[in-house]
């Protein structure tokens, strides 16, 4: 009963405009360069725009093992798709004892152009670090997670931590938004032909865009040896996002020597959050748990 009282007071915060009740707005005034004029909008299915205010959504285990998890939702940069994405998978994280923060984050056609959803995660990159004995968190054990369009803005915030995207105005700018792993599944990443046919190359670059404005945010361009350790999945049979997006990165990476883990499913499509049961793209939060307890930043199971 308690939970289901939360969740209406959470839809009709999300109804009104607001952040919902225990949200971290991420920004002490207007956001830079502006916002949606809301209210903000959510679907029945946990589809989210009209972003007014960007702010984190909390998941905080019972037994916190320091780790921590920041869930960019995809969307194609005209939705964000919380209640299939990030909200499932952060549900998920805490009971394995991560905190995780889902990210509702500004759209670019939406108020604050291009540059807002990646002024939103480096921020809230650096939120999370700055605040991080508040939610007994491990500052060098924060990764970035994004599905779809939301793996091409935790790629940004991956390759390019330090770009001076928006003013500092408080103490918190001057920590690092760079995460220390990050995982994107079923990614867009490139914005180069032929593989530019996704929606969120749309929204963000319109029909004809300059190549300095593709080499701009084609996340595998920007690949360099200080890029965090990064973990792929998607499936070949992806119809929105070119399997190529990912081998791509991973090809990058591997330049840059950098550690990179890719699984490529035969089957899955797009879209699959957590990964429906009996699917090949359900491996993923299992080979995922795998590749964290190698690198060292989650525990060894007990036993």
């Amino acid at each position: 009963m308690r939970r289901l009282m939360l969740s209406c007071l959470v839809l009709f915060h999300l109804h009104a405009g607001a952040a919902p009740p225990g949200a971290i707005v991420l920004w002490p005034g207007a956001p830079p360069g502006g916002a949606a004029p809301g209210p903000q909008r959510d679907s029945a299915k946990g589809s989210i725009t009209q972003v007014k205010q960007p702010y984190l959504i909390v998941h905080r285990p019972a037994q916190p093992n320091g780790i921590a998890i920041l869930l960019v939702s995809g969307g194609g940069y005209a939705h964000i798709e919380a209640g299939k994405e990030s909200g499932p998978t952060a549900n998920w994280l805490q009971t394995q004892g991560v905190t995780a923060f889902e990210l509702v984050y500004r759209l670019p056609q939406e108020g604050g152009g291009v540059v807002a959803p990646f002024q939103d995660g480096q921020r809230a990159m650096r939120v999370i670090r700055a605040r991080a004995a508040e939610w007994h968190i491990d500052p060098a054990r924060i990764g970035m997670l994004g599905f779809s369009a939301g793996a091409h803005l935790a790629g940004m915030t991956a390759v390019q931590p330090d770009a001076a995207r928006y003013a500092p105005i408080d103490a918190m700018d001057g920590v690092s938004a760079r995460p220390d792993f990050a995982v994107l599944l079923y990614p867009v990443l490139t914005m180069q032909r032929p593989f530019d046919t996704t929606h969120a190359k749309k929204q963000l670059l319109g029909a004809h865009p300059a190549q300095a404005a593709r080499d701009a945010l084609s996340v595998e361009l920007h690949v360099d040896a200080r890029t965090p350790p990064t973990f792929i999945a998607q499936a070949l049979d992806d119809p929105i996002s070119p399997p190529d997006n990912s081998t791509l990165m991973t090809a990058a990476l591997r330049r840059a020597g950098v550690p990179v883990e890719l699984h490529q499913f035969q089957s899955g499509g797009h879209g699959w959050g957590l990964g429906k049961p009996g699917s090949e793209p359900a491996a993923w939060p299992r080979l995922l748990l795998a590749w964290l307890q190698a690198h060292g930043w989650m525990p060894q199971p007990a036993g």
